[in-house]
């Protein structure tokens, strides 16, 4: 890990969690993550650059396809690379494929720039999650080895309790809420050898159960507002990225 090193641009790849889905701001745009961490960084180093290429939605094969080439041209001293996940939630999945993919997308963006940040995704823990556990470990123990091969950095925010805790994700279950965003751009700029300014795997104190009729209530909002519309689109080949330009397509002076 290179510590206390002076990162003069940025470039974040990957999908909605990339994106910043669902860190909302008052305009109903995303922040997330990675604009939080850029903020950080321009803060540090004047004349600071930042692009966010990410697209909600976007399976590896089109982050590879889409974003890998662009995110290496513009040859920013640090890169971000995290998908595959929402290939491996799907009811089929090759896993070996994404993994060959993601090698793809390592090996074209670790030479264009100073340091590579791969990422142990988050899980929202409970029954959905266990479902999918084995491919998703699968997943992560290649990332492990893909790191090693290309000198990159590994955030495990898998391990972390506090960011499976539901309180951590929006409505829609699949995102991480404001809070949750917040620490994982703390741990990434720990990652990168910067000094603590909070503690982002702090737990988070015992949860109040909610009563039957709440649960019930919040089961139902989120089948019609979002399990709904998610199964429509993948029963007719749509994505929520489609059509949808990348957050910040070019790699320009970063201004808050």
């Amino acid at each position: 890990m290179r510590m206390n090193t002076t990162y003069t641009s940025y470039v974040a790849v990957g999908d909605s969690f990339t994106e910043g889905m669902s860190d909302g701001l008052p305009d109903g745009s995303y922040r997330g993550w990675a604009d939080l961490l850029a903020a950080r960084l321009a803060a540090r180093t004047p004349g600071f650059r930042y692009a966010n290429l990410a697209v909600r939605g976007k399976l590896i094969g089109q982050i590879v396809g889409e974003q890998a080439d662009p995110a290496a041209a513009m040859g920013a001293d640090l890169v971000t690379l995290v998908g595959g996940l929402n290939d491996v939630l799907r009811p089929k999945c090759d896993v070996e494929q994404v993994c060959g993919l993601l090698e793809d997308a390592a090996g074209r963006l670790a030479p264009s720039c100073k340091q590579l940040v791969l990422m142990r995704s988050p899980g929202r823990r409970g029954p959905v999650l266990g479902r999918f556990l084995p491919r998703m470990e699968e997943l992560f123990s290649f990332i492990d080895g893909l790191a090693a091969r290309h000198g990159a950095i590994v955030v495990d925010l898998f391990a972390s309790e506090a960011l499976g805790d539901p309180r951590m994700w929006a409505e829609d279950r699949l995102h991480l809420n404001t809070e949750g965003h917040r620490r994982v751009a703390e741990a990434v700029w720990q990652a990168l050898g910067h000094e603590p300014e909070a503690d982002w795997n702090a737990p988070l104190p015992p949860a109040v159960r909610p009563g039957w009729a709440a649960r019930r209530a919040s089961d139902a909002r989120f089948a019609r507002e979002h399990l709904g519309p998610w199964i429509g689109r993948r029963l007719t080949g749509r994505s929520s990225g489609d059509g949808r330009p990348p957050k910040r397509a070019e790699l320009l002076p970063y201004e808050g």
